[in-house]
């Protein structure tokens, strides 16, 4: 007889931000490396409500209990890598949970991240100002 814990997985990116979401059945507990959610982002109430935005979408906010490991970046990016990790790992626990998530935009893996600087210049695009004499 094997007592095979039910959990599902996603990997969501975001800028240099890699999270490793796993969604197990439960009362709705979020730990994001080893913390509370409220503890692990403090204050800035946004990235928390960016993080837990598909459960919002779904509908799933108490069947689950979410538990991230998140490494690199900063809030931001480690916000939205847990968003479109969580997104991926509630379709793998439900297919009926694309549609809406297709249609908020939590699928797409967001492509932008920080431009590289240039040789010659201050900053990426910022140049030292020009002299005509």
């Amino acid at each position: 007889m094997s007592d095979k814990l039910e959990q599902y997985l996603g990997t969501g990116r975001r800028k240099c931000s890699v999270a490793r979401v796993y969604l197990r059945p439960g009362k709705g507990r979020f730990m994001v490396n080893g913390r509370e959610i409220k503890d692990y982002f403090g204050n800035v109430f946004r990235f928390e409500a960016v993080s837990k935005s598909p459960l919002v979408t779904t509908e799933a906010g108490t069947k689950y209990d979410v538990i991230v490991n998140v490494v690199g970046g900063g809030p931001a990016g480690q916000a939205g890598a847990i968003r479109h990790g969580l997104s991926r790992a509630l379709i793998r626990a439900n297919e009926g949970n694309r549609p809406p998530l297709k249609r908020a935009g939590y699928l797409t893996r967001d492509p932008r991240v920080v431009e590289r600087k240039k040789p010659g210049l201050h900053k990426a695009r910022k140049a030292s100002q020009f002299s005509k004499r």
